[in-house]
């Protein structure tokens, strides 16, 4: 099921993290989590020039803390921080308490996939072929180093009577490995004719897990000559009875037939 679920929620708690991080009781759940739709949504018009690739809020002890990812950093802050400060105190009108803002950027707009997705929707917009759009994305992410992505268009493309759904993909694209660090992200472009859907998959590499500690390889040390060594290298090893006792003393050798005072020799 790999090719149907969600990627991101796929893999939540193991390679990917929540986009709204705090905790509440049953009964203040349901008016949070829609608060939070709220905000995303107030923040794509707002910042709709900003390029805007993700929107990160906590929630910590009855503070709120929103942090924005976007590629041109510079204009969500405005000249001399006038339209942040804008900004913060509409946030904090709509949520009922302080706001803290954050400006992320990010440094590769090329392989974040809500980027291209809204980079491809935008081009439909302006009447650009679908297919020029979308090979001209996936040409730049893997120039600036994705391993794969695959994107997915949907509807009436071209302005054509019945609807279709067309893909390309190039690199690999894994779904089913949970160590894979897949972005995906959608967009809608509302051209004339219809909407039309976009989808994005960028394969960036795999990830640790929880548990996975990084391979390091073994570097072999290298072998150090003993000080006395001989040149032709280490001794043979040696037989028994070999070295280290007095002529005669090997296991099995003939005993001598003669005394001490028949220097040495063998009777006769």
């Amino acid at each position: 099921m790999g090719q149907k679920i969600h990627p991101t929620g796929f893999r939540l708690a193991v390679s990917r993290n929540w986009a709204s991080r705090w905790y509440a009781n049953n009964n203040n759940f349901a008016a949070m989590l829609q608060e939070d739709i709220g905000v995303r949504e107030y923040l794509k018009k707002k910042l709709k020039n900003a390029s805007v690739g993700r929107v990160v809020i906590e929630r910590p002890a009855k503070n709120a803390r929103i942090t924005i990812y976007s590629s041109r950093p510079g204009v969500v802050i405005g000249k001399k921080g006038e339209d942040i400060e804008l900004l913060k105190s509409e946030l904090q009108r709509r949520m009922g308490v302080p706001v803290h803002v954050n400006i992320e950027e990010i440094r590769k707009p090329e392989t974040d996939a809500q980027l291209i997705a809204d980079s491809i929707t935008q081009q439909l917009e302006r009447r650009i072929m679908f297919r020029r759009a979308m090979k001209r994305a996936m040409q730049n992410a893997m120039r600036l180093g994705a391993q794969g992505i695959k994107i997915m268009s949907a509807g009436r493309l071209n302005g054509i009577e019945i609807a279709r759904t067309e893909w390309y993909r190039e690199g690999r694209v894994p779904l089913h490995t949970l160590r894979a660090d897949i972005d995906y992200a959608t967009s809608e472009a509302k051209t004339t004719y219809g909407i039309i859907g976009v989808k994005v998959w960028v394969y960036k590499g795999d990830t640790l897990g929880r548990n996975d500690a990084p391979v390091v390889e073994e570097v072999a040390e290298e072998k150090r000559p003993r000080r006395n060594a001989r040149p032709g290298g280490d001794r043979r090893p040696r037989r028994d009875g070999e070295g280290g006792g007095p002529a005669g003393a090997r296991r099995g050798a003939p005993r001598r037939a003669g005394g001490a005072g028949d220097g040495g020799k063998t009777g006769e």
